[in-house]
This record gives structure tokens, sequence and C-alpha cells, in this order.
């Protein structure tokens, strides 16, 4: 079973391998009491990776090390700068499973091998406090690399770490950086010992081919990278190095941001770490709406039917997620209610409907990941992001282009809230006024992607259909409790039980959702008078 380490450290360059690499006096650190001399480890670390090196691209590291006190597998995902999370799993011969599986976007069905083996002898001191509690490790690393696929050179390097103990604080970090500065010590330029490896053992790249050469080379690239011919292979498409300028350059900037979100969050999803099924939803909705709002941007024709994959994963990323709130909601709306107005087992009858609606399972979620659709889906948005389906309109200003599928959007919005405002109150006006809400959350979407193309009309925008989202969500999650409290009672009933505080319930929401009605002619108003971009 793999266990989770948050890891705080910073690195520094040291003299050439074989020289001194002295540290200055560490006591004088602010709060260091004392330095403990811990001994040397020699520590053998193969790293992994597929052939295309897709994990260090990602700064992802996986490896299999002996010695020291934590020999096993460990995943290293970033987090922040000189932050990672660390996932450790026992010693084995082969990469455990589930270490595979928190990888499983970034490789999709590649294999991974062996691609450089570090043998290191470290030095390592504790700072501690004068109670002796540890503060931070600084060890003193000599390091040889040995290039085991992709090449076969090695190189030899020492480089000084300094990792936070568990749960101190980040700024003592700072504290001993300024005393190594002082002493002449900086910081490494590589992000880990596995980047500075594959950089230092690289093949050297061949001289630069002529004119005629290289237009083979590229013609050949060409015909390699058809799309017609991509399977479950993952593209490993490039930010473009310019900022963007056309419409077609923001589009696809906010594209790529959604696609990474995806791929970045698949990690989180499968360690259940809090929300993060929610915000790889988000990304799904994203890339589903601006494919449909900035359709004379990105050709429909490619991105409609990656739209239904996309619908669908959203679907199952919401597997008991909504009947969660929906429950939230209703244990919520029962706390509130005066004792005296709670009659018969309303709590347990409603954990029991709960329990009964809840279709999913972490199981069945872990599955659709590992699932060859939405691999499959993943490798189309990276064909997609490396080959865009650009349409005339792509090449043009995106004050024109962007602003006019943003003011689309908009209108759409205010002919369903107008055509709400216009219908009695009943389920005519909830379904109009749900239709509000969704066209709301997608010009939302649409204004975000142009917000860096059109500047404060758009973020202006981003706000106002957020706020109306919100108005117009509270509405719809009455309109749910109620249709759930309806079927609660009747449940009740035919159990013989009293059905009086569903009805209360049921009176309390429907309240609400007047309320909602009231107040959304005074907040369409203002919006509508701020206008689109």
């Amino acid at each position: 079973m793999a266990d989770t380490k948050r890891e705080i450290e910073r690195k520094y360059e040291g003299p050439p391998a074989g020289g001194d690499a002295p540290l200055p006096d560490l006591t004088d650190v602010p709060g260091v009491s004392g330095v403990i001399d811990k001994g040397v480890a020699e520590l053998d670390a193969t790293y992994y990776d597929t052939a295309d090196q897709r994990l260090a691209t990602a700064s992802l590291t996986l490896r299999r090390r002996t010695g020291g006190d934590d020999a096993g597998w460990h995943l290293k995902l970033p987090v922040s700068e000189g932050v990672r999370d660390e996932i450790r799993a026992p010693l084995s011969d082969t990469v455990p499973e589930d270490l595979t599986a928190l990888v499983r976007s970034r490789i999709r069905d590649a294999e991974l091998v062996p691609v450089v083996r570090l043998l290191s002898a470290r030095d390592i001191r504790h700072l501690v406090d004068a109670s002796g509690t540890l503060l931070a490790e600084v060890s003193v690393d000599r390091v040889r690399a040995e290039r085991l696929s992709g090449g076969a050179g090695s190189a030899e390097w020492t480089e000084i770490e300094v990792e936070l103990a568990d749960d101190g604080d980040p700024a003592f970090l700072d504290k001993v950086e300024k005393k190594l500065r002082k002493a002449g010590i900086k910081r490494s330029a590589s992000a880990s010992k596995l980047a500075k490896a594959l950089d230092d053992t690289a093949p050297r790249k061949p001289a630069k081919a002529g004119k005629s050469e290289k237009a083979g080379k590229e013609g050949k690239a060409d015909k390699v990278a058809d799309v017609s011919k991509t399977t479950t292979t993952a593209a490993k498409p490039e930010p473009p190095d310019s900022p963007p300028h056309t419409a077609g350059d923001h589009i696809l900037t906010y594209v790529r941001e959604q696609r990474d979100a995806i791929v970045e969050l698949d990690p989180a999803v499968r360690r259940d770490v809090p929300d993060s099924v929610h915000r790889m939803r988000v990304a799904t909705r994203r890339l589903r709406s601006t494919f449909r709002s900035y359709g004379k941007i990105l050709d429909r024709t490619v991105t409609d039917p990656i739209g239904i994959e996309l619908k669908w994963l959203a679907a199952e990323l919401g597997v008991d997620r909504d009947q969660e709130v929906l429950t939230e909601h209703l244990t919520a709306a029962l706390d509130d209610l005066p004792s005296d107005l709670v009659t018969g087992p309303v709590q347990a009858r409603l954990d029991t409907w709960s329990g009964a609606r809840r279709s999913g399972s972490r199981q069945h979620l872990i599955a659709v990941l590992d699932g060859k659709r939405y691999l499959d889906l993943l490798t189309t948005l990276d064909t997609l992001v490396a080959r865009p389906p650009l349409q005339e309109a792509a090449s043009k200003k995106p004050e024109k282009v962007i602003a006019k599928a943003v003011r689309k959007d908009f209108k759409k919005v205010a002919d369903l809230v107008g055509e709400a405002l216009e219908l009695p109150p009943g389920s005519e006006r909830d379904l109009a006024m749900h239709d509000a809400r969704k066209k709301a959350k997608r010009t939302r979407y649409a204004a975000e992607a142009a917000t860096p193309a059109l500047g404060e009309p758009a973020a202006d925008l981003v706000k106002s259909m957020k706020s109306l989202q919100t108005l117009l969500g509270d509405h719809q999650d009455s309109v749910m409790v109620r249709e759930a409290l309806r079927e609660l009672a009747t449940e009740a009933h035919e159990a013989g039980e009293n059905a009086f505080t569903y009805g209360v319930l049921y009176g309390r929401a429907e309240q609400r959702a007047a309320a909602v009605e009231a107040t959304l002619p005074g907040e369409w108003e203002a919006i509508e008078g701020q206008g689109a971009v």
C-alpha cells in the first residue's frame, strides 16, 4: 500500500565531484541550537520513464531506491516550486501497480523503462532546535549518473540538499539559504537530480541539417503525424513560444490549459484528494463549452464528437456527487427546523433514501480512468492541441472574432432569462430558469477564455455570469430538493410514517425559489445594463 509524504526542499550547487564540499557553521542559523552528524548513506536509485520521457517532461519522477531509511519505490508529483508529494511503495522487482496508475494519464499505453541510475554518497546532518526537535535535514550528495536508455553517457557532480522537517515552517528554509548564500553557495540550476542527469548524459545533438535535408525530414515527420493514424499514443505538443496574437492563439491557449488540468488532476482524483473530482469535471465542461462557443475558430465537425466524450466523462465524474450535494441540502434544511416540527424517523428515512440512490463507487471511477475510452479521449485532446482544426476566422484579430462569440452567447442568456421572467411560476418557468443557468455558465467560460484578449470587460462579464449562475443555481437546487421531498414523503406515507415534516421542508424550499424569482428581475437588469464585451 502506497503512502504519501509532503516534501519541501531546496537544492544547491556544490563543487565538482571529488572536491571538498564544506558547509558553513549552520548553528549560526536563527533557531538552530545544534547540528547532528548522521553519517553517510549509500543510495542506489534507478529512475523509470517512457522512452520519450513523458514523466520528466511533466516534472514527475519515478524511482526504485535502495539504501537509506526510506528504501522503496518513490513517485514524486510537483505541487509548487520546491514542494512535491512523494508517494511511496515497498520494494519490488517491478513498478507497483498503484504508482503506474498514478502516471497513467501521462504514459497512456507506453512502457515504463529504466532511464537513469544514480549512485549517491549522502553525507547527512540534522539541524535541531533547543529541545532537540528536527528543523531540517541538510545533506551533501556526491552523485554519479549512468544513462540506461536513450544514450550511454555518465556524469558526476556534488549538490547540497536542504529538506524541511515534517510540519516545519517553510520560512526556516529562507534562513538556511541566507547562510548558504553568504558562504557562496547558490541554488542549483536543475529542478532535480534526474533533470540534471538527463541533461548531462544526453547524446550530443547532431549538426544542423541543410535546407534540403531538413525539408525532407519535416515532410517525413508530417506523414508520421497524420491525425488519421493516431491511436492511443500520447502526443507531446509544445506550447507556443510567443504570446498569443490571433483569435485562434487565444482560444487554443485556453483549450490547452483545460486539457492540462484534466491530465494533471488525474492522480489527485485517483488519490481522492478533496475537490479534485469537481475541478476535473469543471475542466471538462469548460472545454466542451469552448468548443461550442468558438465554432467559428475551431471546426465543430471535429470538436463536436470530442464534446460528446467530454460530456460522458463529466457524467462519470458526477456519479454520486450530485446525489451527495442533494443530500447535503436536505440534511441542512432538516437541521434548520425546530425540533417540534420534526415528526417521525425523517433523518433515518433520508439516510436510507440517499444510500439507495448512490449508484457509483470509487472503484467504478478508477475503472473509468483506467479504461480505453478515457485514455483515447486524452490522446484525442493531445492531437487537437498539436494539430488544431482551425477555421479561417482563427487567423483574425481576437477583438473582433472572440468578442462576437461572447456577445452571441450573452444574447442567448438574455433571451432565456427574458423568457423565464415572462412565464408564471411553475414547472415551465423552472425549466426556463435552468436553461438560462446552463447558458450563463457557458457564457462565463467563453468570457474566461476571452479575458486575456479583451481585458476588463470580459473579466467583468465573468463576474456577472458567475453571480447569475449562482442565483439560478440556488433556484435549481430548490427544484431538485422539492422533487426529492415528494419522493421521500411518498415513501414515508407508504411505510406508515408521518409525512408532516416533508411538507414543511417542501414549503420552505418553495419559499426559497420564490425569493430567487423575486430577486432575478433586479439582478438581471443590472447585468443587462452592464452589457457584454
